[in-house]
Order: C-alpha cells, then sequence, then structure tokens
C-alpha cells in the first residue's frame, strides 16, 4: 500500500502567493519562496504551484518565480498554469518541475494530454481539474462541471466524463479541485472525490475546502483520495505541515513522517 500524500499549493500571482474563496475575492499573502522552504523543511511530501492568471491573461507561467522555488525545496514539484504545448511543459522542466498540471487548454484541446504524455511520461503529467457543483442532466450526468480559465468559464464539459478520458489519454494522476469547497475550511467534496476515485484507477488529489486535519483523514479515507491537498489552513498559520501528517499518521494512516 502506497503512503498517503499531504500535499501544499502555492496559488500564484504576479509572483506573489495568493488565495481566493471560491475562485473570488483573492488577495496577496507572501512569498511563495518563502513558503516553499517552510513547508519543504517541515517534511512536505509534494508541493503544488498554480499561476493562477497565465490562462486567463493568455500568457506564459512566470518560469524565474518556477525556478526559484524548484530551488529551494527537494521534493516532487508540480507546476501548472498556462500550459498549452508540449514546448511549455519542456520549458517547466528545465526550470525544476517534476511535474507538470494542464487545465484549460487541455479542456479546449483534449489532444494536448496525449502530447505531453508522450514527450514527458504519464507519470509527470497531472490533469488539473476545476468542478463546480451543478444540476444534473442529460449532458451533466454526474452533476459537476468543468470550468476553465481560473473559474470564468463554464465548459458544460461532465467532470467525471472528463475525468475519465483524461486518463484514457495519458493523465498520471488528477487534481479534483471543487470551486464550491475552495477556501471555505469547511471541508473536501467528499462526493465529488469518492465518485472520482471509484472510477479511475490512477492516483486522485482532493483539492478545496481543508480547515482542519479531520477534514484530511475523512477525504484519504471516505473520499478515497491517495493525496490532500491543503492550502489556507498551512499558509494563515493554522496548522503546520508537520502537525497535519502526525495526525494521520496516529488516526493510522500509512504516511511518510521525518
Amino acid at each position: 500500500m502506497l503512503s498517503k500524500r499531504v500535499i501544499a499549493c502555492l496559488d500564484v500571482r504576479n509572483g506573489n502567493l495568493a488565495k481566493s474563496v471560491k475562485f473570488v475575492d483573492t488577495k496577496d499573502i507572501g512569498d511563495p519562496v518563502a513558503k516553499a522552504r517552510e513547508y519543504y523543511l517541515d517534511g512536505l511530501d509534494e508541493l503544488v504551484f498554480y499561476d493562477i492568471t497565465a490562462s486567463s491573461d493568455k500568457r506564459n507561467i512566470m518560469l524565474d518565480v518556477v525556478e526559484a522555488v524548484a530551488s529551494e525545496v527537494f521534493i516532487p514539484l508540480s507546476v501548472g498554469g498556462g500550459v498549452r504545448s508540449v514546448a511549455d511543459a519542456t520549458d517547466l522542466r528545465l526550470a525544476g518541475a517534476e511535474k507538470i498540471n494542464v487545465n484549460s487548454a487541455a479542456v479546449q484541446r483534449p489532444e494536448l494530454i496525449n502530447e505531453c504524455a508522450e514527450a514527458i511520461g504519464n507519470q509527470n503529467i497531472v490533469l488539473s481539474m476545476d468542478v463546480l457543483r451543478t444540476e444534473v442532466s442529460a449532458a451533466l450526468p454526474s452533476g459537476y462541471q468543468i470550468v476553465i480559465n481560473g473559474g470564468r468559464t463554464n465548459t458544460g464539459r461532465d467532470a467525471l466524463a472528463w475525468a475519465l478520458e483524461g486518463e484514457q489519454r495519458g493523465a498520471g494522476e488528477l487534481v479534483v479541485n471543487s470551486i464550491d469547497a475552495d477556501g471555505t475550511k469547511d471541508g473536501y467534496e467528499l462526493t465529488l472525490t469518492a465518485m472520482i476515485a471509484r472510477a479511475v484507477r490512477i492516483p486522485v488529489i482532493a483539492s478545496g475546502g481543508a480547515g482542519k486535519p479531520e477534514h484530511l483523514y475523512q477525504v484519504l479515507t471516505e473520499g478515497g483520495a491517495d493525496a490532500a491537498l491543503v492550502a489556507s489552513m498551512v499558509h494563515y498559520g493554522d496548522y503546520t505541515v508537520g502537525e497535519l501528517k502526525r495526525y494521520l499518521h496516529d488516526r493510522g494512516l500509512k504516511i511518510r513522517l521525518g
């Protein structure tokens, strides 16, 4: 059995660490490089870096900030934001990213997943999904739809169908980010996470809503997630990475300590 992972997310805007609630009211809250080093030294398993306005601004990711973060951490670094081509993915790998997250551009041109997986390996391609709860319909039988461009554009694409297609096209992992839960600290969207985790054979990273250690335990057990992504609860100092990992370990989960 593989260890469960705790992953911290750095949402970066204009070079600054940022945080929103339900993808709105975004505020700058600090230095992403300093936070990356702090979490790494505290035993973080993996770090995710998102340039949250690259897609909506139709620009490339800020490679200098990626390079600065990569120089401070020696754990897997997963990076996304504005990745539209194999060349973009290659640039990020050269800047120090181990894994490449694709999101909006992959929804608009799904072949991007195949191309990146073939070029740099399935295990290095992460399909990041921003998901909004909606009414169940013929077009959206799961009751969840994919939203792109940083939460700005509804696609009408069913979230479960897109997860399955992403796996088939070669994604090695999925990030399932609930817009409804994002930044609320009320807990992960367990129904959404469990639905997708049951349907795919690749690892699922739960994202959006973590506010206390029990939320991580719930999504890693009831939700079937392989990893729990945290942001607000560590960015604002409510908990340390080490505290979260020790809590999960003491509850009986297989967690890497030290």
